[in-house]
């Protein structure tokens, strides 16, 4: 009998850490909404882009169709002065002339992470006291700006992040990556949340006070970074302000892409969270669906293992459903379901790549990642 248990042993931290982040998804989600609208307050955005994304004009466009009573000024840093992105940004200017943008081209680079040296080259540009760095393939809602600036109104607030989804996916490779924000990302950042407070900010939308940014020494503190939004977050959270996880979830504009290069990216960010969190990243390595699967396999008998799988995965497609559809709504499960198991596997394989190597790949350029987070170039 005792071998017959030993699969379902296996599975338990996953199973557990399933349901854990049900509970926590639930607290945040069905906990009490935002209050009442209240007064706006002036804002510059300011948005490195380089090269063209998944519906360019319409992401930059959804910041110009804001519910929002307060000047906002919207900034698109480039290096390039013949990137293609351009003509789409001057396009945007045309087609809304009531609205406060402007294009800051300059080539100048600062250190290795190239995105904060376009963020500091059009940083001077910034008028306001209220910031917001937002990635170029990011879509928005009309009320975002609302929602993201209420919570200034406590004094103590030095940085608001915003989760994201890809809810717009074009076939199974963009959908095994789109699931990795619904049921990883998502729930492993309320998990941690109602655990031990938000420490770090998440990259897609960082909305935060000039005053916090100065505490923590200015973009120039990020720049020798890869992971600038973690950075960003604790660094404003070590400083002593308190950091807020917004309920507005923002769109990931995802593109068609091979696996290859999906899977190159999600190693990147693996390695990223690795030097960033390193006690954190390794402790996860329990709760991995993919590494229980191999675990009960390898420990006990087939038709014990198998039936200890099924029994995780009924209970992590239902919480990844509840996720997807209630929370992040997204809608991507239950219809991708079946690439949930081969997303997981490939997931721990990632896991265990991030430990045997520090090199990255990041838009064209290869680095180093140092213990410490910092990039060298190579």
């Amino acid at each position: 009998m005792l071998p017959d248990l030993f699969p379902f042993l296996a599975v338990l931290p996953a199973t557990a850490y399933s349901l854990l982040t049900l509970w926590c998804g639930r607290h945040f989600f069905e906990g009490q909404g935002a209050g009442d609208k209240v007064q706006g307050t002036a804002i510059s955005i300011l948005k490195p882009v380089k090269g063209m994304d998944e519906g360019s004009y319409e992401n930059f466009a959804s910041f110009c169709r804001q519910n929002y009573d307060a000047p906002v000024q919207l900034i698109f840093c480039v290096a390039d002065l013949h990137d293609p992105v351009i003509p789409v940004i001057r396009q945007v200017m045309v087609d809304f002339p009531e609205q406060d943008i402007e294009l800051h081209i300059d080539p100048a680079i600062h250190g290795p992470n190239y995105k904060v040296s376009n963020l500091i080259n059009g940083f001077s540009k910034a008028r306001y006291d209220l910031l917001m760095i937002c990635d170029s393939d990011i879509r928005v809602e009309p009320t975002f700006m609302q929602s993201v600036t209420a919570h200034f109104t406590d004094p103590e607030v030095g940085l608001v992040t915003s989760p994201y989804r890809s809810s717009m996916v074009h076939g199974p490779v963009t959908a095994f990556e789109a699931l990795a924000f619904s049921t990883e990302m998502v729930p492993n950042v309320v998990t941690a949340l109602k655990l031990e407070g938000l420490s770090f900010a998440l990259g897609a939308a960082m909305t935060f006070r000039r005053q916090a940014l100065q505490d923590i020494g200015g973009l120039e503190a990020l720049v020798e970074y890869l992971a600038d939004d973690y950075q960003l977050g604790n660094k404003i959270h070590c400083a002593g302000w308190l950091l807020v996880l917004d309920r507005q979830f923002v769109e990931s504009m995802l593109k068609p892409e091979k696996l290859g290069a999906i899977l190159s990216r999600q190693l990147r960010w693996a390695r990223t969270m690795r030097v960033s969190r390193p006690g954190g990243y390794l402790a996860s390595g329990i709760t991995l669906p993919g590494l229980a699967i191999i675990t009960a396999l390898c420990i006990g008998p087939f038709s014990s293992a198998i039936a200890a799988i099924a029994v995780l995965y009924l209970i992590r497609l239902s919480v990844s459903a509840r996720f997807s559809r209630c929370y992040v709504e997204d809608n991507l499960l239950p219809r991708w379901g079946w690439l949930l198991p081969l997303r997981d596997l490939l997931a721990s394989g990632t896991w265990l790549l991030a430990f045997v190597g520090n090199r990255v790949n990041w838009r064209g350029h290869r680095f180093l990642i140092a213990s410490n987070g910092k990039l060298k170039k190579l």
